[in-house]
């Protein structure tokens, strides 16, 4: 397993968020194949077809299968390549069928008490606050948030530069109140965090000063969304999924949203209209005398 990670890290140049992926999926594998006691080169292509239906009754969605598919398609090329495999026992497994999924957001109401929820007389609480605030204000991916550097944004103007997927540069604009906060967080709460150190990232952890991680922020997330009384299942990306719902329903243009969120195509944005058109039709059945 480290030596097809490191050849993707170093041959193919996959992405470290796309090599932690693949990490994760190449240890499920290992687990389902001493679960039967076998050793991953002998596993058969009834076994690997047996491990994508553990995946999909776990509750997994279609594109997490198949990543983990095209991982262990890779990794099975990679050993019969290598010499540690005849034959290639991967090579007729194949991802499920993926279906448009709705994808989920918070109400208003779910926003406000989340954001309510650090405590923000200390300088964690404000971070978090900031933090918080300023994902839903601008719809981030989370690896854009966390990579942001104080010189990326402008307070007075309210908009920063965040770099997405294959290195793209976009400004995304952000209201008044997440500007508020992150002024207050940059004033107060990054220093009492720093002390004497130095970062070259905005938002910092709160022991050591080293930068905040994905695993972090997700679980600080879910912390506040538990004491905020919000759905179980609350990720950063159902907070960017919020922001681009609720621009949406008070008529917020299409495209406009795409280049916010940083999609390439208008035609993945174009997901968030279906959203309406669920709401629109749940409301009709509930209120119209002949639904």
């Amino acid at each position: 397993m480290d030596a097809y990670l490191a050849h993707l890290s170093v041959e193919r140049r996959l992405s470290p968020n796309t090599l932690e992926s693949y990490a994760r999926d190449l240890t499920l594998l290992g687990r389902h194949a001493a679960s039967r006691a076998r050793a991953l080169a002998s596993l058969t292509p009834g076994e690997l077809d047996e491990f994508v239906r553990v995946l999909m009754s776990e509750g997994r969605s279609p594109n997490s299968v198949a990543r983990a598919v095209a991982c262990v398609r890779g990794f099975y090329r990679f050993m019969a390549v290598e010499g540690r495999v005849a034959a290639n026992p991967a090579d007729g497994l194949r991802p499920p069928k993926a279906w448009k999924a709705l994808p989920a957001f918070l109400s208003p109401e779910d926003v406000d008490r989340l954001l309510s929820a650090p405590d923000v007389r200390t300088p964690k609480g404000l971070r978090d606050r900031a933090l918080i605030e300023l994902l839903y204000a601008t719809g981030m991916r989370v690896s854009e948030l966390l990579s942001l550097r104080p010189a990326d944004l402008n307070l007075d103007a309210s908009y920063l530069t965040c770099t997405g997927k294959g290195s793209k540069q976009r400004i995304v604009p952000f209201g008044d109140q997440a500007a508020d906060w992150v002024a207050r967080y940059t004033r107060a709460g990054r220093p009492a965090l720093l002390g004497s150190r130095k970062s070259p990232r905005l938002f910092i952890n709160a022991r050591g000063g080293a930068a905040l991680s994905r695993v972090g922020f997700w679980g600080l997330l879910k912390a506040y969304g538990r004491q905020a009384g919000v759905r179980s299942h609350l990720s950063p990306h159902v907070l960017r999924h919020s922001f681009a719902t609720h621009l949406l329903e008070r008529g917020a243009d299409l495209r406009a949203i795409q280049l916010m969120l940083g999609h390439a195509d208008v035609s993945t944005t174009q997901i968030y209209t279906h959203v309406l058109e669920h709401r629109m039709r749940s409301v009709y059945e509930r209120f119209h005398p002949r639904a």
